[in-house]
């Protein structure tokens, strides 16, 4: 392996500190806290009340997958890009559900731009594994 860049570094700490901002949104809306609840309308909170099981694994796959993906991206070990994979399939499939339940009138927006940044990162952090990977900074 040959020693990756200092923006190598930088952008791996960044994406997990991402991936850990998710998975905490995962467990605050898993556990339905008052914080999380807070943060949403009575018709928005019926529709996140009534998310299918199969759409709530496929986000506690999508987060959980991707932060394990960064903490191996900063071990340097190649298992993080398929991480990386298996996380963007899950967005994908969470947001099926997302965009078969909600009409845009329903989302501001902040959950415009989530909605769109989201798979976008996840398609770079993807892509940024494959690419570590061909310098020889993971293995």
């Amino acid at each position: 392996m040959t020693k990756p860049s200092t923006s190598f570094w930088i952008i791996s700490v960044l994406a997990l500190i991402w991936n850990l901002m998710g998975v905490n949104q995962y467990i605050m809306q898993a556990y339905n806290t008052d914080s999380f609840r807070a943060n949403f309308t009575e018709s928005q909170l019926a529709l996140i009340d009534a998310t299918p099981a199969w759409a709530t694994a496929a986000f506690a796959i999508a987060v959980f997958a991707a932060a394990l993906g960064c903490i191996l991206l900063l071990l340097r070990k190649k298992w993080a890009t398929t991480l990386f994979i298996i996380s963007f399939i899950a967005i994908i499939v969470q947001n099926i559900d997302g965009f078969n339940r909600y009409n845009f009138s329903d989302y501001n927006g902040f959950s415009i731009a989530m909605t769109v940044m989201i798979p976008l990162i996840g398609l770079f952090l993807i892509g940024y594994a494959k690419q570590a990977e061909k310098k020889g900074w993971i293995a």
